[in-house]
Formats: C-alpha cells, structure tokens, sequence
C-alpha cells in the first residue's frame, strides 16, 4: 500500500511540475497577443470612424490650380497633422504625379496646400467639417479632358475621383 501512495505522490507532484512549466510558457505569449489584439482593435477602430466624402472639385489649364473640397462624414476627427501627411495626386489621367504638401501661399508647380473650414479653431477636421484644398501642377490638362485627383491619409483612407478641367 504505501508504494502506491508513494507512486501517486510522484504522480502528483509530476502533474503540479508540469503544470507550472505550461503556464510559465503560455502565459507571456497569452499576454502578449491581448496586448496585438487590443492595439489591432484600436487600429480597426480608427479606421471604420474615418471617412470623408469628395463634394467638389475645379481645375484650371490656364492657371494650373484645382480646387477640392471633401467633407469628414465619418464620425471620428482627423488631425490637421494627418492631413499634412497626407498623399496627394493630380494631373491628367494616365498623367499625374504626387504634390508635396506646402504651408500657406504662394503655392508652387507641384504643390498643394489646404484649409480646414471650421466654426471652432482646434486644428481637427472634425466630423461634418470640410477641408479645401488648392493644388498645383502643370500636369492639369486642357479644358474638358479628364482630371484625376486622389487623397491617401496615413490611416490609409483613400478617396479619389476624375473630372472635366475648365478654363
């Protein structure tokens, strides 16, 4: 009898052993991917809340300036360091490059700046706020033929559109 308790104790003590090994190995990577999924939720998160709306746009041969204005539908604010990050692209289609972003005026060949049009000055494109944007190339084509335009923020949102140049 007392082989078998001495048996079942080593048992027992075996099970406890490599019961404190697993959970000493599982716990750091448990740990680590709540940390991966919250942050990753977070990033998701950020992005579904984002989302803007292109209202209207003007380009110009003669002077090689378009105007765009988009609208921040989503119900998240973008920061106005954000949108100075931002990617722009303009010219003919099949023709455009991507503008360096320019602080205030004149602008420049191959240059855009922009204004967030506000009621309370927080330098956020808060949600139903429209930002404008005043861009300058050389690659705008003639009147009538199609212009391409697209705006790539760093979170990834991306909106473009064509349209008609006028004089």
């Amino acid at each position: 009898m007392s082989s078998e308790t001495f048996t079942t104790a080593m048992f027992l003590i075996a099970a406890i052993i490599s019961a404190g090994v697993l959970i000493n190995a599982v716990f750091p990577v448990v740990y680590t991917l709540a940390g991966t999924i919250a942050s990753s939720s977070h990033k998701v998160d950020e992005r579904l809340s984002t989302d803007a709306k292109i209202v209207t746009t003007y380009a110009s041969e003669d002077n090689r300036i378009a105007r765009i204005w988009l609208k921040n539908v989503g119900t998240g604010r973008i920061a106005d360091a954000d949108v100075r990050k931002a990617d722009v692209f303009l010219g003919g289609q099949g023709d455009f490059i991507r503008l360096t972003w320019k602080s205030g005026e004149p602008l420049a060949y191959g240059t855009w700046t922009h204004r967030i049009l506000e009621e309370t000055q927080n330098n956020y494109w808060d949600p139903g706020e429209t930002l404008y944007i005043e861009a300058m190339t050389d690659r705008i084509p003639g009147r009538g033929d199609i212009t391409y335009f697209q705006f790539v923020l760093p979170t990834g949102l991306s909106r473009s559109t064509t349209f008609t140049a006028s004089d």
